[in-house]
């Protein structure tokens, strides 16, 4: 009977072992702000120890990133995000990156995220641990002030500049009138613009954001069409497992957006707080 016991008691010793060394159970990491990091998810702490957060962008992406007559990046996407490391004390890089690899130079480690008008899809939400959209954005057209071209019905025949490897280009790619166009991909939107300028195409296809700066800023003959293809949004793209660093910077744009800083960034840039942080 004593032996009965002890088995039992043994027995009992051990499930309370195994129960106490059992993991914690995890909240999906779907990149909801709150949402518990993954385990062993050290990506806020290696930033603190660094003392450096390394930004990724195509500096050629007025006026969101973009390098100006002085050679220093500026822009929207910039001044937010050095208020945000200043908030979080450790020092912003500035890390200019090829943007159809932008993939890559993420999950290699290079830099510690992609802020520079990123636009959300499907794909780059699979791929990466996304923040919570920013500002809204639509795709256009751009074209000469004297163009023949009035609407998307004047395309077919004509040759579009794109920028390689940008929603923009897959946009392109799915409309209806793809196969009736001659797409010119280029590596960014300011290569486009002057490729049109000098005659090379007939119109460029991109975001309304960084046309309308180019346009006003430069007071470049161009306008754009009334017709478009579509409405996208911007997010800041982390590496999928990084959750506790997305959910830092995402706290503080909030914070920014509660104190009034956001607003006035955004203001700076676009004359009015455009920004849709909650």
């Amino acid at each position: 009977m004593r032996m009965k016991r002890m088995m039992a008691a043994l027995a009992a010793s051990a499930m309370l072992v195994l129960t106490g060394c059992a993991p914690a159970a995890q909240t999906g990491s779907t990149g909801d702000a709150g949402s518990a990091a993954p385990a062993g998810d050290d990506s806020l702490q290696k930033v603190l120890d660094s003392g450096e957060f390394v930004l990724g962008l195509d500096a050629s992406f007025p006026p969101m990133g973009f390098t100006d007559e002085n050679n220093e990046i500026i822009g929207f996407d910039i001044d937010v995000a050095q208020e945000v490391c200043d908030r979080l004390g450790v020092k912003l890089v500035k890390q200019p990156i090829v943007w159809d690899a932008k993939e890559q130079d993420l999950d290699s480690g290079r830099i510690d995220c992609i802020w520079n008008g990123l636009s959300v899809n499907p794909g780059r939400a699979e791929a990466m641990n996304l923040s919570e959209p920013y500002m809204t954005n639509e795709m256009v057209f751009v074209v000469p002030a004297d163009s023949e071209i009035k609407g998307l019905s004047d395309l077919p025949g004509k040759t579009v500049g794109v920028q390689l490897g940008s929603t923009a280009e897959e946009i392109l790619e799915a409309a209806d009138f793809y196969a009736d166009i001659h797409a010119t991909p280029l590596e960014d939107n300011v290569e486009a613009l002057r490729q049109m300028e000098l005659g090379f195409s007939d119109t460029v296809f991109m975001d309304s954001v960084v046309a309308n700066y180019l346009i006003t800023s430069n007071g470049k003959d161009f306008v754009i069409l009334d017709e478009g293809l579509e409405q996208e949004e911007y997010a800041i793209g982390f590496r999928k497992n990084d959750q506790a660093l997305r959910d830092e910077v995402q706290k503080t744009l909030s914070e920014m957006k509660a104190d009034g800083k956001l607003g006035e960034i955004s203001t700076k840039w676009f004359g009015s707080d455009v920004t849709t942080v909650k």
